[in-house]
């Protein structure tokens, strides 16, 4: 007697719809029918349903699955190769849209929710998110990490511009005291670490001199900070890091 209509879509995981529009169109119709008049289907029409659905789930048009299951003349394996190309091409832009919502999923993360054109005018060609990665790899799991995550997620783009005015401003005045000839361990030099650590408190998290300290050889160990800091003044990621270690020596 075969199976019913309904029973069908129970197997194939498809509505009684579905299967009415591909009998609608001569995709798959079934083999009988009761004296109802009710569809029936035979184990040939499952099968058949079987390849209707395999090729669907590839992404063929239904036209194009009725030729592959109906033309003699037709080369499933040149369909198959074109589909390849096609989802392959998919999936690299799936992986960008994916890429790029994982960048704005961080950006939220931050608190940095702003238009292209407000992170251009407070970081300039500074991404704010660069070390972010590595951040959550190294802290993710400490108390400072979670509270600067905090505070960040509450700052506007006028916060922004006000904590980024104001690094500039402490760079502009630490060049300064280095071409004056400050040594790393002179008065001056440590004000300047001091003020740096009390920045991150206010911003970011409590920052203590044993911490500070360890922030001061990432910032010449690791060429990116080095980098941030030596586009300030070259050599001033090395004379922070000095004056780091000398503050904290002075507060101990």
């Amino acid at each position: 007697m075969g199976h019913s209509v309904g029973q069908v879509a129970g197997f194939a995981g498809v509505t009684v719809r579905t299967l009415h529009h591909y009998d609608e169109i001569g995709l798959l119709s079934p083999s009988g029918r009761n004296h109802a008049g009710h569809r029936r289907y035979d184990d040939a029409d499952l099968d058949r349903l079987q390849r209707i659905l395999f090729y669907r789930e590839l992404g063929f048009p239904l036209d194009e699955v009725a030729v592959l299951l109906d033309d003699p003349d037709s080369d499933p394996r040149e369909h198959l190769r074109r589909q390849h190309a096609l989802l392959t091409d998919r999936i690299a832009r799936l992986q960008q849209m994916a890429k790029a919502v994982e960048h704005a999923m961080e950006a939220k993360r931050m608190g940095i929710d702003l238009t292209p054109e407000e992170r251009f005018e407070v970081f300039g060609d500074k991404d704010p998110e660069r070390y972010e990665q590595e951040a959550r790899e190294r802290w993710g799991d400490t108390e400072s990490y979670a509270e600067s995550q905090r505070r960040a997620a509450t700052y506007t783009k006028d916060d922004w511009k006000r904590m980024q005015d104001q690094v500039t401003d402490w760079g502009v005045r630490y060049s300064a005291l280095m071409d004056g000839g400050e040594p790393a361990d002179g008065e001056r030099a440590m004000d300047m670490a001091e003020e740096h650590r009390q920045h991150i408190r206010t911003w970011f998290y409590d920052c203590g001199y044993e911490l500070h300290t360890c922030l001061g050889d990432m910032y010449v160990a690791d060429e990116r900070f080095k980098e941030f800091y030596d586009s300030m003044r070259p050599g001033l990621a090395e004379h922070l890091r000095d004056a780091i270690t000398a503050n904290a020596i002075r507060k101990a």
